[in-house]
């Protein structure tokens, strides 16, 4: 008897993007961390729409991207404002 082979749903690259986009937008300067939150959100929500198909994973990790990049984007400006004092 054939048993039907099931795949194993996997993360989307969006995500993973979005992952590390996010992190690594808190420890670069201030443009450059306000440019990686702006891909942390992008890619963020490329991954949730990704998401909502049954044979991909990161839903979460986008959703979690999205907020941090958006924290990410505050601390940008607080660096940019501390540069130029």
């Amino acid at each position: 008897m054939n048993e039907p082979v099931t795949k194993r749903a996997t993360f989307s690259i969006f995500s993973i993007i979005a992952i590390i986009a996010a992190v690594l937008s808190f420890a670069t300067g201030a443009m450059l961390g306000f440019v990686l939150a702006i891909i942390a959100i992008i890619c963020g929500i490329i991954g949730v729409i990704m998401a909502s198909s049954s044979g991909v994973r990161g839903g979460f990790v986008s959703v979690f991207s999205m907020l941090a990049g958006a924290i990410g984007i505050i601390a940008a400006v607080f660096k940019a404002v501390a540069w130029l004092i």
